[in-house]
């Protein structure tokens, strides 16, 4: 007679790692931002902001995953974190694309205690298995240079520290064309939306490998 126990313990080790891959697969799909209204598109309507364009960009070429955008206007980095572990938990992601800190350098935080922050973001990320992406933050360069230097280098230092992918600002792209600014020369115009999502999905697609 067939012993299904013995079975079911030979195959426990196969069933197990199958079910991994399946959570793997099913995490795979996700890609988390979490940022402040450079990702939250101040101002703007969602359906085009660049996180939208990038998804229905990414859908219809199939293969990519889907983007899930839970940034936030106004937010720091602490704030950010705050509200992490209950993403982590919601999404699963694969990927989380860390955008914070500026809201941070805007208003003159210690470029120590945001490095610390963020540190715990991209570790909080790790635990969940997640793969952590850190984008370049720039201030505007009315907020001095020694400050703004100190501010700059935070993001390729934990970069370099924690072993991930940073991600090239796109502000930079943006905020030299007048036209795509908004009137508060801090926040991408509507016109700029479509440049910003071809431009993060050239700089994003390289860094999604499984």
């Amino acid at each position: 007679m067939m012993n299904f126990k013995n079975i079911f313990r030979w195959h426990l080790p196969f069933l197990m790692l199958l079910g991994l891959m399946s959570f793997r697969a099913v995490a795979a799909d996700n890609l988390l931002i979490i940022g402040d209204s450079l990702s939250a598109v101040y101002r703007l309507p969602v359906a085009e902001s660049w996180p939208t364009l990038l998804n229905n960009k990414w859908q219809k070429e199939g293969g990519k995953p889907t983007i899930i955008n839970a940034s936030i206007s106004g937010d720091t980095a602490e704030q950010g974190l705050a509200r992490l572990q209950t993403l982590l938990e919601q999404h699963h992601p694969r990927w989380v694309l860390i955008e914070l800190g500026a809201n941070d350098g805007l208003r003159g935080f210690a470029p120590q205690t945001i490095s610390q922050t963020l540190t715990q973001i991209i570790s909080q990320v790790k635990q969940a298995n997640a793969e952590p992406l850190l984008m370049q933050i720039r201030l505007p360069p009315n907020y001095g240079r020694r400050y703004g230097d100190a501010f700059y280098a935070i993001y390729p230092a934990l970069a370099k520290q924690e072993n991930i992918p940073l991600v090239p600002f796109f502000m930079e792209q943006v905020a030299v064309k007048p036209e795509w600014m908004q009137d508060d020369g801090l926040h991408p115009a509507l016109a700029a939306q479509s440049f910003i999502a071809d431009w993060m999905s050239e700089k994003l697609t390289p860094l999604l490998t499984h």
